[in-house]
């Protein structure tokens, strides 16, 4: 292991709850707001209740702290060549990172060192200097809430532009693509940041007010069987989820999803076998069941 295990993300967000605490300003609220905000969404479930009751002796009943100086976790040398190997990645890169204190760090490995599979070759050319600065401006504009104004090719190689309202930046790991997010012209569009000519900020008389458009959900129960609960969430950590305990080892779990995704979230779903039982929508259930007969099909050579 390259990291020890009190840099995960329970020992982080423990550390900024208590961080809070040792300036006596930690409330319950405050609390849940951190774990939710450093932590994964199942967390609620076990951070919270375990320092509130005394199993993890760090708290006191009134949210106050015995510790007298705040939590510091400096990095080791490993980590920081860790983290130098991490930031070699083009797609990192884009996100524009603070590289402070690793500038006479050898990376660990470097990228050529790394294979991939099951993924598509012709992934985005994240060095780019035109793509790099379509990412930079539309990340600008998430940050800021700020509309742009795009110019792009659609599928078939024809123009289009538009006013838009960005939503968020998506990553594909089978296709090793960016895509935007966004609403515009009473519609929600799906552009590939590759595929993008012009981006810049909207000027005030072309801003288009937008609703966001919900994204899909499905809802399933999980056994959790040989840690497929572990398994899921980090399958499915790049999705904004929910997670209900209801039992020893059942949980009910709702993911969203983009509309564009949803066979591949069907494929994905059925990788984890019968420890997944898909409760709704009933639309997705029958894409789950069409997906099974087709496979009964090519089995049978029909």
């Amino acid at each position: 292991m390259l990291f020890h295990e009190i840099y995960s993300s329970y020992y982080l967000t423990t550390a900024a709850i208590l961080r809070e605490a040792v300036r006596g300003t930690l409330t319950g609220r405050k609390m849940t707001a951190l774990v939710q905000e450093h932590a994964f969404g199942e967390s609620l479930l076990t951070i919270p209740d375990s320092l509130k009751t005394g199993k993890w002796k760090l708290l006191r009943a009134d949210l106050s702290t015995p510790l007298t100086e705040a939590p510091s976790m400096p990095l080791t040398t490993l980590e920081k060549r860790w983290m130098k190997a991490l930031l070699l990645d083009p797609r990192i890169r884009l996100f524009e990172p603070d590289e402070a204190g690793l500038a006479d760090v050898e990376p660990l490995f470097t990228p050529d060192r790394v294979v991939y599979y099951d993924r598509y070759t012709d992934g985005d050319d994240y060095r780019n200097p035109a793509y790099i600065r379509h990412f930079r401006t539309i990340l600008r504009a998430l940050r800021e809430e700020r509309d742009l104004y795009v110019r792009f090719e659609t599928k078939l190689r024809a123009p289009q532009e538009l006013v838009v309202t960005p939503h968020q930046l998506e990553y594909s790991e089978k296709d090793d693509r960016f895509r935007l997010i966004a609403a515009g012209r009473k519609r929600r569009w799906i552009i590939n940041v590759a595929r993008i000519t012009e981006c810049r900020p909207a000027r005030k008389d072309e801003h288009v007010p937008q609703k966001k458009a919900a994204p899909d959900s499905v809802t399933f129960e999980l056994e959790d069987r040989r840690n497929a609960l572990e398994r899921v969430l980090l399958h499915f950590s790049h999705l904004e989820k929910e997670t209900k305990r209801l039992g020893e080892d059942r949980y009910l779990v709702t993911l969203k999803y983009d509309r564009q995704d949803e066979t591949e979230m069907v494929i994905r779903i059925l990788s984890f076998g019968p420890v997944i039982q898909v409760i709704e929508p009933a639309g997705f259930i029958a894409l789950i069941k069409e997906r099974i007969e087709k496979q009964r099909r090519l089995c049978r050579g029909i």
